[in-house]
């Protein structure tokens, strides 16, 4: 308990302590290396209930704007997931594709593609975050977005979409130039 209150005392608020990584929680006194990594596993598992207990279904943008908004809050840096699901949309696995720098997060298509066979899915979204705040899709994105779409085709994998979210806001990353932005 006294290291919770220590915690806390040293990030300010339980929000600021669930964005801190590992390197940083090492870097307050009583906090090793396993303890740091088991407090960010224990924020990770944390995210993950409510949409476990909710039965999460996935059928448009704004569904998977939403959870990638709770999976992504708060982050300092790039992250980009898969939500992989089953031919109804059913949320069965949120796999992390790559944590990247502040402004950059790689997306391989063949993880991406790997991710959904792997956890037998036959639909599947992406979601990254911006830190900027910024949730305009760059053209990294919308060409990632492309090359993605067509894998999923050739392999016979329903794609629902590409989101960048920012925040509360959010876009989806077009299949061609034309920007769409929500918020």
């Amino acid at each position: 308990m006294a290291l919770a209150a220590d915690l806390l005392a040293e990030f300010g608020s339980l929000r600021r302590l669930s964005e801190a990584g590992v390197e940083e929680l090492g870097r307050v006194p009583g906090v090793g290396a396993a303890k740091a990594a088991a407090i960010v596993a224990a924020f990770e598992l944390g995210r993950r209930v409510p949409r476990e207990e909710s039965g999460t279904v996935l059928r448009r943008a704004p569904d998977v704007a939403e959870l990638a908004a709770n999976t992504l809050a708060g982050l300092r840096r790039e992250r980009a997931v898969v939500f992989v699901c089953d031919r109804h949309g059913r949320l069965l696995a949120e796999v992390r594709l790559s944590d990247g720098t502040a402004d950059r997060a790689l997306v391989d298509v063949r993880e991406v593609l790997h991710a959904v066979l792997r956890h037998d899915g036959a639909t599947f979204a992406l979601a990254h975050n911006h830190p900027s705040g910024d949730p305009q899709p760059s053209p990294a994105d919308i060409e990632v977005t492309a090359t993605v779409a067509a894998g999923a085709k050739a392999v016979g994998l329903r794609f629902m979409g590409h989101v960048v979210v920012a925040g509360a806001d959010w876009s989806e990353v077009p299949l061609s130039s034309a920007r769409r932005r929500h918020g």
